[in-house]
This record gives structure tokens, C-alpha cells and sequence, in this order.
């Protein structure tokens, strides 16, 4: 009963305001929780901050970009069973719901506990990828060996999220991140300013929170099964032709995110490269750079998961629509983004440190982050298209060119422009990315018509 109400709701967007409503339903509570990711990352700065050497920073930015860059590999874990769910849900396959799900939950687990397994030459091939001053190395190799205890947990989470944007519970996302973040939030204050336990203690806290999000992202997703009236299934885990589209899919958005997380980890290698200074203006600003794609992110999640239920409903008008009113509310609040940085980057940035000297330098490329939310919103929206339609080839083909683009640019510039160069060639990749996937998009709309 629930399921069939839901979307009758959905069947009834035919007018604008109707449309303008729902894109923001779905939008504000994702906007919120995503704000909170980050949030986290600033805290981490902000308690670095409060140390008296940048190398504290530094080592919890290289850390952070270390475990960023193996956690994306794996983000088809919510990708992946968001576009599914989301078609399963449209086409009302409730039972498939719950496959979908166990088998995203036990290669979760397998893929956690491997990552546990191979810490050690995983370290070893990520260190060497960096050159940073002995100082840094040693916090940041304290920061890694906890830290990876958290893989298990935070895969689960991964799988979790997907489930419940697919099914478009984003009200229980908004609690799950919360309880995620807040407990993260708590724990670096009580580690690090009150145990003083350093660079330690933020893995710490981000571990345990990790693991807690997990076991309360387990329970939603039970939740919102009762709320569908959707049976548990018994799920044979070897089926042949669930599991070939299951890694089809994941293995192209693996490829697809290889190529989306190089930009910003050869960004870190390179700002490690230039000096520690400029690694923890990096730091700071990527954090500031992440707190602007989380928020968009809300409005990529609607289209996803709109996109992909109309398309499991064989509805190509409905697609459109959802395509078009996500994009207005997602350029809306991509200026509205960028006119805040623009006015009070420079004064958020003074807040999260004391060091003059990484204030100093970061008003040099506050800019940069000011422009970067007109160029990548139609990226993120276009991915969340591609995604909740399951169009992963195309998305991942589109990748592959727009990282050459990256490449080049950067590749002419670096020598002379440095660090402006890392945020030049970043936003030509995100510009590319959106013009690449525009041309692709008629091809979706087609689909959904059968």
C-alpha cells in the first residue's frame, strides 16, 4: 500500500509548481545531511588548527586524501544500488529491493575486511605516492594505521545510503549522516583537545563513527522496508544474472570513479610536492571545496533518484522533467553558493586556523573556490542523471575523455602557474565532464521510452 501511494504521488507530477515542490522534498533533507560530511572535515581542521604546527594539518589532509582516494574506488557500493533500487522501485519489484540490497551488504563486508587484510602493502604504495617533510610522514602514517579498521563500516554505510536514496527515504539519510557526523564531531573535541591525543585521535573518533553509522544505517533501511510493506527474501547470493548486471555496473563506476578522484589526488600529491605550506592551504581548501560539491550533491541525488524511477517506469516525459527541475534548483544554489565563498571564504578561513601563514596564502586562491560551483554543478546533476539510469558506460567513456582534458591543461600549465594550475585544470575537468554527458543524454530518454 505504501509503495503503490508513493508513487501515485510521483505519476500526479504534471505541473511546475507540483515538480518545483518535490525536487525540493526530496532535495532539502540531502542538502542538510550532506552539509554535515564535510562539516566533519572542517572540524578536522579547526582542532589541527588549534596546534601549534601546520604539519598537524598537513598530515590529516594527506591522511584524508590517502583514504578518500581507495574509498571512492568503492563508491559503486552507493551508486550502483541506488540506480538500481530506483528502477526496481519505479517498475514496483519490491522483492528485488531486498536482493539488491543483501548482496551489495555481504560484497561490502568481503571488500572491508580485504582492504584490513592488505594494510600493509595498500600503505606502502600510497606513501610512496607522496613526498611530504619526515614531520608530516610520521603523523600521517599514525593517522593511516587507525584508520583503516573503519573500512568494513564505512562500505556498509556506502550500500546503506544507496538503498535508501533509491527508495527516496531522504529524511532517513539526513538522520543517518547526522548520527555519523555529529558522533565524529564529539569524539574529535573529546580525542584531541581533551585527551590530546594528536593526529590519533581524529582517526579514532572517524573510525568509531564509521562503524556506528553502519549499525544504525542497518536499522533504517529495515525501517523503510516496513514502511513499503516490502517482504524480506530469501536471496540466493550466486545468482548468475543478478550478480553479472551487480559487477557490469560496478566495475565501469569503478573505472568511471578512478578517473574522478585523479584530479584530486594528484591535487594533494602535487601541493605535498610545491611544500608543506601549500599542502595545508590545500587542506583547508578542500575543505571548503567539499562543503560546496556535498550541498550540489543534494540536487545530483534527486535527479538520480527521479531520473531513475521514471525510467524503470518507462516514462520518458517523467525523466525529462525530473532532469529539467533539478537542474533549475541546482543552479540556483550553485550562484547562491558561489556569491557566499566570494563574500566570507576569507573570514571562514581565519576561523579555522591560527597560522598567519596558511591565512596568507589561501586568500591567493580563494577565487578559485568562489567560480568552482557554476562549473561543477552540471557535472554533478548529469552524473546523478547517468547513475539513477544506469547509463554507466557512456558515464564512464565521458570520464576517461574529461580526464584527458584535465591532463593536458594541467600538463601546460603546472610549471608555471603551480598551485593555480591544480584549480584551473580541476575546473576545466568539471566543465568537460558536463558537455561530454550533455551529448550522451539524448540517448537516456530514448531508453526510457523502451
Amino acid at each position: 500500500m505504501a509503495a503503490n501511494h508513493a508513487g501515485e504521488q510521483l505519476e500526479r507530477l504534471t505541473t511546475p509548481p507540483a515538480w518545483h515542490a518535490q525536487v525540493w522534498r526530496l532535495s532539502w533533507p540531502v542538502i542538510l545531511a550532506n552539509v554535515t560530511i564535510p562539516l566533519v572535515g572542517l572540524v578536522d581542521v579547526y582542532v589541527m588548527g588549534r596546534l601549534p604546527d601546520p604539519a598537524y594539518i598537513a598530515a590529516v589532509a594527506m591522511g584524508a586524501a590517502m583514504f578518500s582516494a581507495v574509498y571512492w574506488l568503492f563508491g559503486f557500493l552507493r551508486m550502483g544500488t541506488t540506480g538500481m533500487t530506483a528502477q526496481s522501485y519505479g517498475a514496483k519489484a519490491l522483492t528485488e529491493i531486498d536482493a539488491i540490497f543483501k548482496r551489495a551488504l555481504v560484497i561490502a563486508v568481503l571488500l572491508g575486511s580485504t582492504i584490513i587484510l592488505l594494510q600493509w602493502p595498500l600503505k606502502a604504495a600510497l606513501f610512496m605516492l607522496f613526498e611530504p617533510g619526515a614531520n608530516v610522514a610520521a603523523l600521517a602514517e599514525a593517522y593511516y594505521d587507525i584508520r583503516i579498521f573503519g573500512a568494513p563500516g564505512l562500505l556498509i554505510h556506502l550500500v546503506e545510503l544507496g538503498i535508501l536514496f533509491g527508495l527516496q527515504r531522504m529524511t532517513y539519510t539526513l538522520w543517518l549522516s547526522i548520527g555519523l557526523n555529529l558522533t565524529n564531531l564529539i569524539l574529535d573535541y573529546f580525542f584531541v583537545l581533551g585527551l590530546d591525543m594528536g593526529v590519533a585521535g581524529v582517526a579514532l573518533g572517524t573510525i568509531i563513527s564509521e562503524w556506528g553509522a553502519a549499525f544504525f544505517g542497518f536499522w533504517l533501511v529495515r525501517a523503510a522496508y516496513r514502511d513499503l510493506g516490502a517482504p524480506s527474501v530469501r536471496v540466493n547470493l550466486l545468482e548468475r544474472e543478478a550478480l553479472r548486471r551487480f559487477f557490469t555496473i560496478s566495475s565501469n563506476l569503478i573505472l568511471r570513479t578512478f578517473f574522478v578522484q585523479l584530479p584530486f589526488f594528484t591535487g594533494t600529491v602535487l601541493a605535498t610536492q610545491i611544500g608543506d605550506l601549500t599542502l595545508a592551504v590545500h587542506g583547508v581548501l578542500m575543505q571548503l571545496f567539499f562543503m560546496m560539491t556535498y550541498s550540489l550533491d543534494a540536487f545530483a541525488h534527486t535527479a538520480e533518484t527521479l531520473s531513475g524511477y521514471f525510467y524503470g517506469a518507462k516514462n520518458p516525459k517523467g525523466v525529462r522533467k525530473a532532469t529539467l527541475y533539478s537542474s533549475i534548483w541546482g543552479f540556483g544554489f550553485a550562484l547562491l553558493t558561489g556569491l557566499l565563498y566570494l563574500g566570507t571564504a576569507t573570514h571562514i578561513v581565519a576561523q579555522l586556523t591560527r597560522a598567519n601563514e596558511i591565512i596568507t596564502l589561501a586568500a591567493e586562491y580563494l577565487p578559485w573556490l568562489a567560480i568552482s560551483p557554476l562549473f561543477c554543478v552540471w557535472a554533478f546533476l548529469l552524473d546523478g542523471i547517468f547513475i539513477g539510469t544506469t547509463h554507466i558506460i557512456q558515464m564512464r567513456n565521458a570520464m576517461v575523455l574529461s580526464a584527458l582534458c584535465w591532463g593536458v591543461m594541467l600538463l601546460i600549465t603546472f610549471e608555471s602557474w603551480q598551485y593555480h594550475a591544480i584549480w584551473a585544470s580541476l575546473n576545466v575537468f568539471m566543465i568537460a565532464r558536463a558537455v561530454i554527458l550533455g551529448l550522451h543524454y539524448p540517448q537516456i530518454e530514448q531508453g526510457a521510452a523502451g
